[in-house]
C-alpha cells in the first residue's frame, strides 16, 4: 500500500458501516433482506449497511420484461423462502398484500410471469429505499490502513447526473453485486440499429411507425427465442431471421434430477470437488441453463414456421448452422453478414435492426478494487480465489471482507449468477459478516488487554 494511504488513515475505521453493497440488483437486495431479518430477530447485534446503485431506481432486466414471458425458476426460489419461509419478504406475502394470492393459486403454476416477479422485486426493494443511494456509481475503493493492516475501505461514488457530486462511505466489508455485462460477437459494436436483448423493449417501439423489412436475431438461447417471438408478433409486416450455429433450438433440461444442480447442497459438493470434476459438472449440466430454450416456446415457434409454410408467406426464418461474421451499421438499419457453416456460403441480411441475444459475462471486480486488487489471491488460471462464504481470499494484512455476488462459477458452480440460491447465499454472507465481526471484536479486546498488561508490568 502507498504511504499516502497509510498517512491519510490516522482516524482508523471508527464510524464505519459493517457492509456497503455495490449494486442493488436481486443479489444485494436478497442480502439486504437477510440482514434486515437478522436485525429484527437480534437488534442488539444489528448490522449497519448501505448500498449504492447507479440506476435511478430498482430495475432487473427491464429490457426483456416481455408480455407473457414466464420465469424459469419456481416462485419458491424467491429472495427468502429457501433460507427462511417465515420471512415477511416472501413471494406469497407479496401476493397476499397485492390481493392476488387466491388468483395465483388458481393458475396451478409454479412459474409467475417475469413482469410479476419484477414487481415482487420492486415491492421488496421499496422497503430499503432509505438504505440505497440510487443514481450513484462506485468509482474507487480506497484502503484505510492502520498499523500496516487494511481495517476498512472508503467507497467513493459519483452521481450519474452530477459528476461533481462525490460521496465517500467507510465500511469494514464490501458486497460486490455489479451484475453482468453483455457479451458481444468479436468486432461487433452496439448502435442505434444494433441492440443487445437487454435493450429490446426500449429500442423496438421506436420503429413501430414505419414500414419494415427484416429483423435479425443472433443467438440460440431463451432470450434469443423470446426476442424472435416478440419481434414476430410486434412487427407483422417484417421478416424475422433467427441466426444460430446449432441445427435447432435445444430444450432446457429441467428434469427433477438435473435440477438438483441448483440445490443449495450442490454448492457444497461443487466447492469441495477437484478442479477436473468441477469442469465436468459444468459441462454435464450446461444444458440446464446455457443456450437452451423452454420446450413450450420451441414448439410454438416450430408451429409458427410450419403454418407460415402452409399459408405461403414465410416471415419467420430459422437460419440454422449459420454464424454472424460482422455487422455494418447505417442510418436506416444494419446489414448482418452471415456465413453458412455447412457450405461456406456468405450472404447479407439487410435489417431494420440486428438483435444480439449473445448472453452476458461477469464483471471483474478488480479494476474497481484498485490497489486492493493486488492483495486478492488468484488460482493458476488467474481467477480470483473465493472461500465458501463467497468472500475473496486476500493477503493476511487485509481485514476487510470482499464478498462476490456472482462471478464465482469456477468455485461455487452454475448458480453463481442465477436466482436459484440467492436466498441461501444471502444468509451465508450475513452469517459470515456476524462471525467476522465477533472475531474482530475479540481481537480488539485481546489487544486492549495486552496493552493494559504491558502498562501494569
Amino acid at each position: 500500500m502507498s504511504g499516502s494511504r497509510e498517512s491519510s488513515a490516522q482516524a482508523g475505521s471508527g464510524g464505519a458501516d459493517d457492509l456497503v453493497g455495490i449494486g442493488f440488483g436481486p443479489s444485494n437486495l436478497a442480502l439486504a433482506i437477510a440482514i434486515a431479518d437478522h436485525n429484527r430477530r437480534d437488534p442488539g447485534q444489528a448490522l449497519q449497511t448501505g448500498f449504492l446503485e447507479q440506476q435511478a431506481a430498482f430495475g432487473w432486466h427491464r429490457g426483456m420484461l416481455l408480455e407473457g414471458a414466464t420465469m424459469q425458476v419456481s416462485f419458491l426460489k424467491d429472495l427468502v423462502t429457501m433460507r427462511d419461509p417465515s420471512s415477511p419478504f416472501s413471494f406469497l406475502v407479496y401476493l397476499q398484500q397485492r390481493g392476488r394470492l387466491a388468483d395465483f393459486i388458481n393458475q396451478k403454476s409454479f412459474f409467475p410471469t417475469r413482469i410479476e416477479f419484477h414487481d415482487y422485486f420492486e415491492w421488496c426493494a421499496a422497503e430499503f429505499a432509505g438504505d440505497v443511494a440510487y443514481g450513484q456509481r462506485a468509482t474507487e475503493i480506497r484502503p484505510v490502513v492502520v498499523d500496516g493492516r487494511v481495517e476498512a475501505v472508503d467507497v467513493v461514488s459519483r452521481s450519474t447526473t452530477d459528476p461533481a457530486d462525490e460521496q465517500v462511505r467507510r465500511t469494514r466489508n464490501l458486497a460486490v453485486g455489479t451484475g453482468l455485462t453483455p457479451r458481444l460477437p468479436e468486432g461487433v459494436e452496439l448502435g442505434d440499429r444494433v441492440w443487445h436483448t437487454r435493450d429490446l423493449i426500449f429500442r423496438a417501439p421506436a420503429l413501430t411507425d414505419r414500414p419494415h423489412r427484416r429483423f435479425t436475431v443472433v443467438g440460440a438461447g431463451q432470450s434469443a427465442a423470446e426476442a424472435v417471438d416478440y419481434l414476430h408478433r410486434t412487427f407483422p409486416d417484417a421478416e424475422v431471421c433467427a441466426v444460430f450455429s446449432r441445427y435447432g433450438y435445444s430444450p432446457a433440461d429441467d428434469s427433477p434430477f438435473a435440477n438438483r444442480i441448483f440445490d443449495p447442497d450442490a454448492v457444497d459438493h461443487f466447492f469441495d470437488a477437484p478442479e477436473s470434476v468441477k469442469q465436468d459438472l459444468l459441462d454435464y449440466h450446461g444444458n440446464t441453463n446455457y443456450s437452451v430454450v423452454d420446450g413450450d416456446l420451441i414448439e410454438q415457434l416450430y408451429r409458427t414456421v410450419y403454418q407460415e409454410k402452409v399459408q405461403g408467406r414465410e416471415r419467420l426464418r430459422i437460419l440454422n448452422t449459420t454464424r454472424l461474421t460482422g455487422v455494418e451499421q447505417g442510418p436506416d438499419g444494419a446489414r448482418a453478414m452471415i456465413r453458412s457453416l455447412t457450405t461456406g456460403e456468405e450472404f447479407a441480411l439487410d435489417s431494420d435492426a440486428v438483435v444480439l441475444a449473445t448472453g452476458y459475462r461477469p464483471v471483474d471486480p478488480r479494476p474497481l478494487l484498485g490497489e486492493l486488487a493486488d492483495a486478492c489471491l488468484t488460482d493458476g488460471q488467474g481467477r480470483l480465489r473465493v472461500d465458501r462464504d463467497h468472500r475473496i481470499l486476500t493477503a493476511d494484512h487485509v481485514d476487510v471482507g470482499i464478498y462476490l455476488q456472482g462471478g464465482t462459477e469456477h468455485t461455487h458452480g452454475i448458480t453463481s449468477s442465477l436466482l436459484s440460491t440467492l436466498a441461501v447465499r444471502s444468509g451465508e454472507i450475513c452469517d459470515s459478516l456476524l462471525l467476522r465481526r465477533t472475531a474482530r471484536d475479540l481481537r480488539t479486546d485481546f489487544g486492549r488487554g495486552a496493552q493494559v498488561g504491558v502498562a501494569a508490568g
